[in-house]
């Protein structure tokens, strides 16, 4: 059996550790291209010092300090976290401001895909009936309802996608007046209007709850799809008409189908590619994402720009590193103060909380290379492409505009994925290193490989495979635009994902800072 060719790959022409590409690591005793020889085994994308690294010394990747050696570490020698010292978190203060002005890169035009038109303009890329709930203690009777519609209904109408419930934990026990309490009442808010819900809102409610269905979704905040009904359709389960278990899940049933005969009506039609609304994203990273998945996506971040479509970046505590690289990018000042408003925020929360930001890189990170949250951060900033920032959206907002947005959320997965659904995505990309089977209901998910060893093993969930780029057979640039193809494809609905193909949806989770009464 022949012995594989040591690979690894240095991010910048200054840095003085490199990544081991090779699956399975390599032994004490490889000799690497650059000469060096390997004084211990290094896994798979952990880190190798190129050169001595005095202790104290430096440690550079990206062109960035990422930590301070802990004790000396001779060249050759695995770089691990437990050998690195993280450095002070960059100030909020003198940070560059609208720095960088990238040159203007001429607009990508006859791009199209087969969408949903909607009566708001929004354009959803599939046809789903979602069913609003105001409060947790309803979930179980709608869940119940839903999985009759999927049997009983929805063959009757094969235009219609899917059927789904948007559960949540809130609606009640909650500080319902808190100045706070308006994130999660406008995510769920925002949820209901997603574009591939083609403003059909029905919704399922107690009756005693706090978050009452006309606080949801007061007059004017919806669209009214069908002027015979006006009102809000809502089916009250503590109504005195619903006699027993089975009336309230025939109520949700008659109410479902009136909408469902609406969406069945619908048919795709070509729209440009400007009307896609990207959210970008990544969980279960490793040291492989910043320089395989997530530069192939922030190539194609810029492509969707430069067609005129929407993308958004997100995960405040992952970018809280780079704060530096994001404000010299914002196309003005306030967009970068912005920016600053919502690192503060994170900054005073882990105060509050008596923690600080180590916390962030999980087991699996380090598992997989990130020494720490620096390390992961730079990998994480590159999803976000060379286009200026225009915007700045906070949890639970909707999204107005086109180019590329910042989104503030958590770097939870599935707070993330909730946020950036509630802000209007109509197509989800999401990176993984370590993998994850991470899907939503309400929009496509395209999940993208960081290495060819997880898209083996995992051949059935990961719609792409990035690692081809450390093996040498394909370019971020190819692979970009491979992706960029794809989303078309996918929001036509010429291809289903993975996830779509499994129905892997996880729970939706609120942002809910407001206090618990």
């Amino acid at each position: 059996m022949s012995t594989p060719t040591p690979f690894s790959i240095s991010m910048h022409a200054a840095d003085n550790v490199a990544i081991i590409a090779n699956d399975g690591g390599l032994p004490a005793g490889t000799v690497l291209s650059s000469g060096q020889v390997l004084v211990d085994h290094v896994p798979q994308a952990h880190k190798v010092a190129l050169v001595d690294i005095p202790e104290g010394g430096v440690i550079r990747r990206y062109n960035v300090v990422i930590g301070y050696a802990l004790r000396p570490i001779p060249a050759g020698s695995w770089v691990h976290e437990k050998l690195v010292q993280m450095p002070d978190a960059r100030s909020l203060e003198g940070l560059p401001i609208s720095t960088v002005k990238p040159p203007v890169q001429a607009p990508l035009e006859g791009y199209t895909f087969q969408g949903y038109r909607n009566a708001d303009g929004s354009v959803g890329t599939r046809n789903i009936l979602a069913i609003t709930q105001t409060v947790q203690c309803v979930a179980g009777v709608t869940d119940f309802a839903v999985q009759r519609i999927k049997a009983e209904l929805l063959p009757k109408y094969p235009n219609v996608d899917d059927v789904v419930a948007l559960a949540h934990t809130y609606g009640c026990g909650v500080a319902i007046d808190a100045p706070d309490a308006v994130i999660p009442i406008r995510t769920v808010r925002n949820l209901s209007l997603n574009p591939n819900f083609g403003g059909e809102v029905m919704v399922v409610s107690l009756g005693c709850e706090k978050l009452q269905p006309d606080r949801l979704l007061p007059p004017g905040s919806f669209p009214i799809v069908d002027e015979r009904e006006s009102a809000l359709d809502v089916v009250c389960l503590q109504d005195e008409a619903h006699v027993g278990f089975m009336s309230m899940v025939e109520s949700i049933l008659r109410q479902a189908e009136q909408h469902l005969q609406r969406l069945n009506a619908r048919r795709r039609e070509t729209v440009p590619a400007s009307e896609l609304v990207v959210g970008v994203q990544c969980g279960g990273s490793d040291a492989f994402s910043g320089f395989t998945a997530n530069p192939a996506v922030g190539f194609c971040t810029d492509l969707l720009v430069r067609a005129g479509a929407s993308v958004m970046f997100s995960e405040v505590t992952e970018v809280r590193d780079g704060i530096d690289q994001l404000t010299s990018r914002a196309s003005t000042p306030e967009v970068a103060e912005a920016m600053i408003r919502e690192m503060a925020w994170y900054d005073n929360y882990l105060n509050k909380g008596r923690v600080d930001r180590s916390a962030n890189t999980t087991p699996g990170n380090k598992k997989g290379g990130l020494s720490n949250i620096v390390e992961k951060a730079m990998g994480s900033i590159v999803k976000s492409g060379s286009a200026p920032i225009t915007g700045v959206l906070a949890p639970g907002e909707k999204l107005q505009q086109k180019g590329l947005t910042y989104a503030a959320t958590p770097a939870s997965d599935f707070i993330c994925g909730t946020l950036q659904l509630a802000a209007g995505m109509n197509l989800h990309v999401f990176t993984t290193g370590r993998g994850t089977p991470y899907g939503l209901a309400a929009c496509p998910v395209i999940k993208v490989a960081t290495r060819t060893d997880l898209a083996r093993r995992w051949h059935d969930l990961m719609d792409v495979n990035a690692g081809r780029i450390a093996e040498g057979c394909a370019t971020i640039e190819g692979m970009g635009w491979e992706l960029f193809q794809l989303m078309l494809d996918v929001a036509s609905g010429k291809k289903k994902t993975w996830a779509e193909q499994w129905k892997l949806h996880n729970a939706l989770v609120l942002f809910n800072p407001a206090p618990v009464t």
